[in-house]
């Protein structure tokens, strides 16, 4: 199953260059909670940025990482197959983290969607793609002082 998670503010925000937007420690615990233990799947930047960040691939989980180098640093697993590690995970979750391509490449085809809305407008410059919610369910939601978390499906 693939599923998609992401944090965007009012402006559907993403990014600042490489980086995140915003420090929101309780997002950062939902996604901890939400990924652990599950396959990930992230472009080179994102991959990079979270090296940078932590020092390692994020621990706990399975890290794939879509790009055209042969070798990478740390623990990330290079996609050859983008198809057929999909197909691996039909019965479990995997978990597209960004960046802003491989979202833009995947939004499509994801069943559910992960989305921390960030109150306000902050500074940046990556923005997520448009997404059509009439193709969503809106399944839960839960609202933390500036942070609203909801879980859409994709209707059948």
């Amino acid at each position: 199953m693939l599923s998609l998670i992401v944090a965007i503010d009012d402006n559907f925000l993403i990014g600042n260059g490489n980086n995140l937007p915003w420090y929101e420690p309780e997002d950062l615990k939902y996604f901890k909670k939400v990924t652990l233990n599950h396959a990930v799947l992230m472009g080179y930047n994102t991959y990079l940025s979270i090296i940078n960040r932590i020092g390692k691939a994020l621990p706990k989980r399975k890290n794939y990482v879509l790009t055209e180098k042969a070798i990478i640093e740390g623990d990330g697993i290079v996609v050859t197959n983008l198809e057929k590690l999909i197909k691996n995970y039909e019965n479990d979750e995997l978990f597209i983290i960004g960046g802003k391509m491989v979202y833009e490449n995947m939004l499509n085809r994801v069943d559910k969607l992960y989305l921390t809305r960030v109150a306000g407008s902050h500074e940046g410059n990556v923005y997520f793609p448009k997404i059509n919610f009439d193709e969503f369910k809106l399944i839960s939601q839960n609202k933390q002082g500036n942070l609203t978390f909801e879980v859409y499906e994709r209707k059948k």
